[in-house]
């Protein structure tokens, strides 16, 4: 599933594409990916702007000429292309938003979807429950250690409650754990303030990171992307079960914590 890095990825690459550009058609293949009549979303769409893309969480918000916001969740499996008809890829299209003679493609769309909303406090609402960005300023090393304070569970288990934090994921929960040699199963309320703040300082680093290198997420978003997806090869532990540890040569482990697949060293996470 996209997390933080691969939506602002997402959100930085089609902000050179498509800002301030107008939509010449729209065309839903599947209409449970949006949350009003096909005729509604195509009224409010076909014709307009878009002057703003923004991400909150594992989100993004197309920000229309006419107010309206697009919001876009991709859940497990989803993921967008933006090119011509003959360069797009053989797979079954949920969404097309065209721009002329190019389409940005929603693919993937099982879960996920894209909900119109008539302005942004009516968008907004729909993600009143998300906690605070983790790379985004003010938030601040006295924030997480006050927040990490107040939990008791894993690691693992609170770094991927979106109440929490938002955008992070499975990935990035077991990088940032790695990267701060401590064990994801470790409960909040054990680490000592230095440990709390060696996580905070790898949650940065990792984040922004994942974010420079195009995130985890192989498939190209456009014909000749060299960046989408150059993170993959980055990941110290996730998805890398039985492969040495770059740090002390032990196999990588992979583990179930409250049922969500982790990945760790053994040896070298304490």
């Amino acid at each position: 599933m996209p997390e933080l890095p691969e939506m602002e990825n997402y959100k930085n690459l089609l902000s050179e594409r498509i800002l301030n550009k107008q939509i010449s058609e729209v065309e839903i293949g599947r209409e449970k990916s949006i949350n009003v009549p096909v005729d509604e979303f195509t009224h409010l769409v076909k014709n307009r702007t878009i002057k703003k893309v923004t991400r909150r969480a594992k989100h993004l918000l197309f920000h229309l000429d006419n107010d309206v916001v697009l919001l876009l969740h991709l859940m497990l499996g989803g993921w967008m292309f933006y090119g011509s008809e003959q360069e797009k890829p053989d797979r079954t299209i949920q969404i097309r938003l065209s721009f002329g003679i190019q389409h940005l493609y929603f693919i993937g769309l099982r879960l996920g979807y894209l909900h119109l909303y008539k302005d942004l406090d009516e968008a907004a609402k729909e993600l009143d429950d998300l906690g605070p960005e983790p790379i985004t300023p003010p938030f601040s090393v006295e924030q997480f250690l006050d927040l990490a304070g107040k939990r008791r569970g894993s690691l693992k288990t609170t770094l991927v409650n979106q109440r929490f934090l938002a955008g992070i994921g499975n990935c990035y929960s077991d990088e940032i754990c790695f990267h701060a040699a401590i064990m994801p199963g470790r409960k909040f309320n054990e680490l000592s303030q230095h440990e709390t703040r060696q996580l905070f300082q790898s949650m940065q680093f990792i984040l922004n990171d994942a974010i420079a290198s195009g995130g985890y997420m192989e498939e190209p978003l456009f014909p000749g992307d060299n960046l989408t997806g150059g993170y993959n090869s980055k990941c110290r532990v996730y998805d890398r079960e039985g492969e040495p540890c770059i740090r002390c040569g032990s196999q990588i482990i992979k583990d179930k914590i409250s049922s969500k697949k982790t990945f760790y060293c053994g040896n070298c996470q304490k």
